[in-house]
């Protein structure tokens, strides 16, 4: 076949399987690309800042080039309507672009539709499994060869401010890519418009080799692409076969990003997969990921569709329980928290098998608290938000939360994120307050439930002798008067000696009726008193108050994936001060200037509205609110409910005591709580290896014990009594006596009750934060609990069993 001669330079790069293949063409061919041929991206020679300083993580910088994908079709489907993109008739939101272009989209959650929709967006692997490209296809908009400067070579010109249905805002999340290519940065862009008139393009992108001379005088290199004669290469196409899974190339756009950072010797598709989900946690349109043939000698499974981390919750076998919690707040806006609870075990696994296959498929990252925009993940907190802000220890591997802030204000998202879109600002004072407000509410309502419950599961009598300890607390040789204020906070013991109370029966409760839900609601009512022919709320100032609806509806409606539902709360009336003069205005637009308002998920028919009155109320306030439940069996798509909220004086301040605890008097001594790897028939009440591993807490023979922290505070430690440790400094003595074998218990659990809580007052005293440094140069935050765990199973606690100074000082003397 004869090829033009930009037609064979095409195939010449995008057959080139890596770097080195570009590096050897470029040798090859001096005469395309000598020196005069580069030409600086964006303009400016001083683009180096720009383009290497944009996403942390090459799995994020992927993100940015196929959410431009979905911008450039969507854009193309706008086109193709007739509608300027920047026009008041254009879409408002991605949401309603979705709903304006794709009337069939509720389809996608069937596998063909799904699978052909996808095949839109297309990413594969490309070159040797030690050595990844990577390709990037899209039928969007695509663009003329001409304007290719303007767009896709073109760095912070804004190109899509105006246009409200996409993603794209700051023009330069489309090079961040570039900066995962291995030394040389090499990029293909490859495009034509989606109307098919003019030519396919084409262009490399690489970073500029510094010469010696240059070097000298430039302190970085900078980013260049190539022109032919001046212009970008071009040449006539009718279709392209270029390897994308049951599709020819007749417009849009290909990109290839030569020996790419994976990261993986997984299979491509499997590992993309999983951490693309991560990042795209609800994308406006699936994707396909193809596995190129012949990079695996058994290879299986070449293609997979994705379609967010969202629908895969929603079927996963390992979500124990998922809710939602929508916040109102005047200076964020509105943003919704969907938290996912994984269970602690699956299908016989193991709490550690179980626990490894929650981290790999959903937080693979390490990404446990995401925050997105139009489904796209903007940046996150790391498991440490579970243990220190919740202190949710025994969920700290087991949590999920999703933050939308598609809704979030402005101004607020604009001092929270960073313009690269893959992390928060984390010193600013919105991104503390964020943090303040999420772990508020989070800490209430049914995470703190399902807490309480597996927290109980461990609260079970065991034996353990408090009256050792606190005679081994009374007479340890410490002179350190912090640590002395530790010890004299003993254990929790009732003056009769350490026996615990006689709890009184709960009174027994009348059965529940079952509750059996509906997929729409039925009904929707408030529940709450009437003052004549309205409902009236008190809302304390300062405080707050919880509203109850009652409705049929089922408790994933506000958060299921397909044909959710939504409930809308606005004001109606606000008369200033209940009408009694004052010179504030009595007309409000927007609820979050009366209300911090929280909507948790319909738990057994239960809504629950919280509403906080903002410093902008005054007590005598009245204000009326309509709370509105979408559903298509009401009469006009929607039940509707009206009611009063009147501010009242604030609740009473508690008094504080004229003494106040020191904080380490706070702390006191943990309880201890004895596990045993099996128990007798008769032995209800002891704690065994498959209580903890029931609340995701793995015990065997290696693990020595567990301690169960909660914020800052140390309250259990739960001892392993079938420790190979304990096993082996019983083993020393043969046919050991019942006083002896009761000796070795106590030395073995004081050994390792007051070696753990030592170990973690210093830590907390000196504020160590504990990294662990990995083979690739990353660092790792440990957990203080994994920490002390790890430390006891190292040969620490045999050591301590063993060790007998007299004998040391007698083989040194």
């Amino acid at each position: 076949m004869f090829y033009t001669k930009h037609e064979d330079l095409f195939w010449q790069l995008y057959n080139a399987k890596n770097e080195k293949d570009i590096d050897s063409l470029i040798v090859e061919r001096p005469d395309i690309f000598q020196k005069s041929n580069w030409y600086p991206l964006g303009g400016d020679d001083n683009n180096f800042s720009i383009v290497e300083n944009q996403q942390a993580n090459p799995v994020a910088a992927l993100v940015e080039k196929l959410t431009n994908s979905i911008d450039a079709i969507l854009m193309r489907r706008c086109r193709e309507e007739g509608i300027d993109p920047e026009s008041p008739n254009a879409p408002r939101s991605i949401d309603d672009a979705i709903h304006r272009f794709f009337p069939d989209h509720k389809n996608w959650d069937l596998t063909g539709p799904r699978s052909e929709q996808a095949r839109s967006i297309q990413i594969l692997a490309d070159g040797s499994r030690n050595d990844t490209s990577i390709i990037i296809y899209d039928d969007g908009e695509g663009q003329h060869p001409e304007r290719f400067e303007k767009t896709f070579l073109s760095l912070l010109r804004g190109n899509k401010q105006k246009i409200h249905f996409v993603h794209g805002r700051y023009n330069m999340g489309g090079t961040g890519a570039i900066a995962f290519c291995s030394e040389k940065r090499y990029q293909l862009i490859a495009s034509k418009r989606y109307d098919n008139k003019g030519e396919f393009g084409f262009t490399l992108v690489r970073e500029h080799p510094l010469s010696r001379e240059e070097e000298k005088e430039f302190k970085d290199p900078w980013y260049e692409y190539l022109k032919i004669d001046g212009q970008i290469p071009s040449f006539d196409i009718q279709e392209l076969y270029l390897g994308l899974h049951r599709r020819k190339f007749h417009t849009g756009t290909i990109v290839k990003l030569y020996s790419y950072d994976v990261h993986s010797n997984r299979l491509f598709n499997l590992a993309m997969a999983q951490s693309l989900n991560e990042f795209l946690h609800e994308p406006a349109l699936p994707i396909t990921i193809v596995e190129s043939k012949g990079r695996y000698v058994r290879q299986r499974g070449q293609v997979n569709v994705i379609f967010g981390l969202k629908r895969g919750l929603e079927r996963s076998e390992y979500v124990e329980k998922s809710f939602s919690d929508e916040i109102v707040d005047g200076r964020i806006g509105k943003i919704k928290a969907t938290a996912y609870v994984f269970k602690a075990r699956v299908n016989g696994k193991t709490p550690s098998e179980t626990k490894k296959t929650v981290r790999n498929e959903y937080f693979k990252n390490g990404m446990q608290v995401l925050f997105s925009i139009d489904g796209q993940v903007q940046g996150h907190y790391r498991s440490e938000f579970i243990s220190r802000t919740l202190k949710f220890n025994l969920l700290r591997d087991y949590l999920l939360v999703h933050v939308d802030c598609t809704n979030m204000k402005t101004k607020f998202r604009r001092k929270l994120f960073k313009a690269s879109r893959d992390r928060l600002a984390q010193s600013s004072k919105e991104s503390s307050y964020l943090r303040q407000k999420l772990g508020d509410k989070l800490k209430t309502g049914q995470l703190r439930d399902i807490y309480k419950q597996r927290k109980d599961r461990l609260s079970l009598e065991s034996v353990e002798d408090e009256a050792l300890l606190k005679q081994l607390a009374e007479n340890l040789p410490i002179n350190n008067k912090e640590l002395q204020n530790l010890i004299k906070q003993t254990l929790e013991l009732d003056k009769d000696g350490g026996k615990k109370k006689k709890t009184k029966p709960p009174n027994p409760r009348p059965p529940k009726p079952p509750f059996n839900p509906k997929r729409y609601p039925s009904f929707f009512h408030i529940d709450a008193k009437n003052s004549g022919d309205t409902p009236v709320i008190m809302a304390p100032l300062g405080g707050s108050k919880t509203v109850q609806f009652d409705s049929d509806v089922e408790s994933q409606y506000f958060d299921r994936a397909d044909d959710p539902g939504d409930m809308e709360i606005g004001v109606m009336t606000y008369i200033p001060n209940g009408g009694n003069g004052g010179d504030r205005p009595g007309t409000v637009n927007d609820i979050s200037d009366i209300f911090s308002v929280s909507r948790k998920s319909p738990q057994d028919g239960k809504i629950k509205v919280v509403f906080e009155p903002t410093d902008e109320t005054q007590v005598g306030d009245e204000v009326q609110i309509r709370a509105d439940l979408s559903s298509p069996d009401a009469p006009d798509g929607e039940f509707s409910q009206m009611f009063w909220i009147k501010v009242t004086e604030p609740p009473p301040k508690q008094k504080k005591p004229n003494n106040p605890p020191e904080e380490d008097d706070k702390l006191g001594l943990p309880q201890y709580r004895l596990v045993f790897e099996h128990a007798d028939k008769d032995q209800q009440d002891i704690l065994t290896w498959e209580t903890l591993a029931d609340q995701g807490i793995e015990m065997d023979h290696d693990v020595v014990m567990h301690p169960l922290i909660e914020g800052d505070v140390l309250n259990n430690i739960y001892i392993n009594m079938g420790s190979q440790v304990l096993k082996k400094f019983k083993s020393k003595k043969q046919r050991l006596s019942e006083e002896q074998n009761q000796f070795a218990d106590r030395r073995y659990i004081t050994s390792v009750y007051f070696h753990t809580f030592f170990l973690y007052v210093i830590n907390k005293k000196k504020n160590y934060s504990i990294v662990q440094t990995n083979g690739d140069e990353s660092d790792t935050y440990v957990d203080l609990t994994d920490y002390l765990k790890d430390l006891f199973q190292s040969n620490y606690a045999e050591f301590l069993l063993n060790f007998e100074i007299s004998e040391l000082m007698e083989g040194l003397g």
